[in-house]
């Protein structure tokens, strides 16, 4: 799953990273959780351009008669995304990238959960593959995302078994274009992302609170893996 993560890097580098104009409400964030609002890179509709929106985080589908379902769906599974009723209808067009530059998995040992914040070896931002949906209309709609997981790779697979969709930099226009409907073509990105490319190690359990959202959340405790 992917419940924890941040995004901390400067607006240039989200621009460049993302071919989107920098975006001035981004801020610092050091633990961001579910139902929090986040920063996504979507192919603005109707248009080939790219835009960084804001969307609340546990998507909810447009049948909802509900917003509170959104809470029960902050992640979806690689694996029966395409075909769940919740995120079929957001798979087929209505793709985007969550924006980040780490996330937090917890490893289960002797009893107790320890912390860990997994990054790209450079430390730079990433996307995770993203689902949006838009709910209700006019000043109440609500646009909310969801975050795909997949298998662990095998950095990840001593601290967890599942891991968010890192989206490789060379499949964002792929994944982002509205027209791309091949089912085959859409599941081959949703892949465990390369362990060699990437960096764990174990932090503070004051990650666990997310009302803790400062650069204490990622000081490394001890060697990573």
């Amino acid at each position: 799953m992917c419940g924890r993560y941040t995004l901390h890097s400067r607006p240039d580098a989200i621009s460049a990273a993302f071919g989107v104009p920098e975006f001035s409400q981004t801020r610092l964030r050091f633990n961001i959780a579910p139902s929090q609002l986040v920063a996504a890179v979507r192919q603005k509709p109707g248009t080939h351009a790219r835009e960084l929106v804001m969307l609340k985080w546990g998507l909810v589908p447009v049948w909802a008669k509900d917003a509170s379902i959104g809470n029960r769906l902050a992640n979806a599974r690689a694996e029966t995304v395409a075909e769940k009723p919740s995120f079929r209808h957001a798979f087929k067009s209505q793709r985007c990238l969550v924006v980040a530059d780490g996330f937090y998995e917890w490893q289960q040992t002797d009893g107790r959960k320890q912390p860990f914040y997994v990054t790209l070896n450079d430390g730079g931002p990433f996307g995770m593959a993203g689902l949006w949906e838009r709910w209700g209309s006019g000043a109440t709609a609500i646009e909310s995302c969801t975050i795909i997981t997949t298998d662990a790779n095998s950095l990840m697979q001593p601290i967890h078994d599942r891991m968010p969709v890192i989206v490789p930099p060379e499949k964002y226009r792929l994944w982002l274009d509205p027209a791309e409907h091949d089912k085959h073509v859409l599941s081959g990105i949703l892949r465990p992302y390369d362990a060699a490319k990437m960096e764990a190690y174990p932090v503070s359990t004051v990650v666990n609170s997310p009302r803790h959202d400062g650069p204490e959340c990622i000081e490394r405790l001890g060697a990573g893996l």
